[in-house]
């Protein structure tokens, strides 16, 4: 697979076709350029990145336009489905997909054969369900689930899969640090009820979570989830500054 640069005249019209939904100006540039499906757009050299075709269509913030047609005929063009990106992490298209919660990207990249499990997402190396529900994207998340990606604790509390999420607690013995992180997940995802769920199975209202200081109180301010918010100050939940986290 060759690497051109994205300022090559072949790049900037690929990727303008893609951007903006020019499926039969796509469809052109395939016929007339057998080998530009399969192309990776960047620099390969040390330090540098690079993506495939089915990347420049799941960019940020996705939802190009006819995005599910463009998927499709790259992917007739040869374009492999779970190529990854090349740089600091190597999500494929889906995670990308995932990340932006591009729903019709996602469905056309899973028809077309995309590993739904595979890993290299941005968050802890994870799946596209890590990255859908780490960075919020719950339209993304739900459909993820419902194609029958694999569900941890993280994500079923965020999701609110809460007869699930007790089911899953119960078989893994209900550990502490499991019960907190599902609680801090279901405030990260303004899931009132299962929080509530959590908190009765002796749920920390104030854990800190090891990758960020932000308490359950600080997450659910920060995404916006006021029934929660007001829920935590009702149980005496405390935030960072409360807790003199710098």
């Amino acid at each position: 697979m060759s690497t051109i640069s994205t300022l090559d005249p072949r790049a900037v019209a690929v990727t303008r076709a893609i951007h903006v939904g020019d499926v039969e100006g796509l469809r052109r540039l395939l016929e007339d350029d057998p080998g530009l499906a399969v192309v990776r757009l960047g620099d390969d050299d040390p330090g540098g990145m690079s993506r495939p075709l089915l990347h420049v269509a799941t960019d940020w913030p996705g939802h190009f336009p006819r995005v599910a047609e463009t998927i499709a005929v790259l992917v007739a063009a040869g374009a492999d489905v779970d190529a990854r990106f090349r740089g600091p992490h190597e999500e494929t298209a889906l995670h990308w997909a995932a990340s932006s919660d591009d729903v019709e990207a996602l469905h056309a990249l899973l028809d077309a054969g995309a590993d739904i499990e595979a890993d290299g997402a941005v968050i802890a190396g994870g799946t596209p369900l890590t990255d859908a529900t780490a960075f919020g994207q719950w339209g993304a998340a739900r459909a993820l689930v419902a194609r029958g990606a694999r569900a941890g604790l993280f994500d079923l509390a965020a999701l609110g899969m809460t007869s699930e999420l007790l089911s899953a607690l119960e078989s893994s013995g209900r550990a502490g640090d499991e019960v907190d992180h599902a609680f801090w997940s279901a405030c990260h995802g303004n899931r009132l009820d299962t929080a509530q769920a959590l908190v009765e199975l002796g749920a920390d209202v104030d854990w800190l979570p090891p990758w960020e200081d932000a308490t359950p109180l600080d997450i659910a301010a920060r995404v916006g989830a006021h029934d929660v918010v007001r829920w935590l100050h009702g149980l005496g939940a405390r935030s960072c500054e409360d807790l003199g986290q710098p």
